[in-house]
């Protein structure tokens, strides 16, 4: 993290993760043609180029949509998930390269405008039960354009994260009008069944992702079953049972509260990072901040602030120690209020 916006520094972690996208997708490139070429001897470069560049759009898709449930069901794929804006801006490469073949081959030399026949199905022939299936590729192109050009954080910071969150929600939606694209266009005229069976497969695999690891979540939503005192605090379960530098993640009203205990002292903020709504209880303390496990976003425990110059907050909740135990007060208060934390042991030093 840095006080403002500068070029980002590739480190070595970043190098190898981009290193090893670019060359998987030029060996898929290079593997497609080469192989292309020998069992299809009769097809165009052009057109190997551009299913080459569309599959491979296509499939790159399939894998970002899968790093998010992989990384809820298995910890050990986030740095997966700290790179996958850089997939997603090659995502839209190659979906540009393939559409911009498709223009040159298609819809350029003849009388009417590109885009007119783009969108109405024209200068390459519409698919046979009638669907303007390029116009579907279009549109889902757009999306990609508007993702890819709000990747970075000076766009999360001025949409605000709500906004910006919901325009990469869209990502859906082009993988759906994708779908559609593909199944209306090039395989209306394959009589091959693998290609139809490969994109079900790919459909099956993302939706059965989300499903399991939806599953997990709805789960974690389950109100805490703790007992409530006269005050309204609810026992949240032993202090003991708490990690050092970690925390317990429990469901209060609602709301997931991140319980952490660092240095002798228990505090609770809420479990939604303002960046991209990250599972703070899945951090860790680093340097006396809670640091969010997606992307590294940091908050005092104390007040859910982020460090200076941030301005990120989140909502703190009042905690207490008795027997042993956390007792939290379910209503939030305001983000980025100050709480003093509760001492473990009991009765230790402030």
């Amino acid at each position: 993290m840095s006080g403002n916006y500068v070029a980002v520094q590739w480190n070595r972690q970043k190098r190898f993760y981009d290193g090893a996208l670019v060359l998987g997708v030029t060996l898929y490139l290079f593997l497609f043609e080469v192989l292309n070429k020998v069992f299809f001897p009769l097809v165009t470069d052009e057109i190997l180029l551009m299913r080459a560049f569309g599959t491979a759009a296509l499939i790159l898709l399939h894998v970002i949509l899968c790093i998010g449930p992989l990384c809820r069901l298995h910890r050990g794929l986030l740095p997966l998930l700290y790179n996958r804006r850089h997939a997603g801006v090659t995502l839209f490469v190659l979906a540009l390269a393939h559409a911009v073949l498709v223009v040159l081959t298609y819809h350029v030399g003849g009388d009417a405008n590109p885009f007119v026949t783009i969108l109405t199905g024209g200068g390459w022939a519409p698919s046979m039960v009638g669907v303007p299936f390029q116009a579907l590729g279009f549109t889902a192109l757009v999306i990609l354009f508007l993702m890819a050009a709000t990747s970075h954080d000076f766009w999360l910071a001025n949409l605000t994260a709500p906004v910006w969150k919901a325009l990469h929600m869209l990502v859906y939606v082009a993988y759906g009008l994708l779908v559609l694209h593909v199944s209306f266009g090039v395989l209306q005229a394959e009589v091959n069944p693998i290609y139809a069976g490969l994109l079900a497969m790919g459909g099956v695999v993302v939706v059965g992702l989300h499903w399991r690891a939806g599953r997990g979540e709805v789960a974690a939503d389950r109100p805490a079953a703790g007992t409530v005192d006269a005050e309204g605090y609810v026992d949240a379960g032993p202090v003991a049972d708490i990690l050092e530098g970690r925390a317990r993640v429990v469901c209060l009203t609602g709301e997931r509260v991140a319980i952490f205990r660092y240095e002798g002292k228990v505090s609770a903020i809420s479990n939604v990072c303002q960046h991209q709504n990250g599972p703070l209880g899945e951090g860790k303390i680093v340097y006396g901040c809670v640091t969010c496990p997606w992307h590294g976003y940091q908050y005092q425990p104390e007040s859910g602030a982020a460090p200076p110059p941030f301005v990120e907050r989140v909502p703190t909740f009042n905690v207490r120690v008795r027997g042993g135990r956390v007792w939290v007060h379910p209503r939030p208060n305001p983000p980025g209020t100050v709480v003093e934390p509760a001492r473990w042991p009991e009765g230790g030093k402030p």
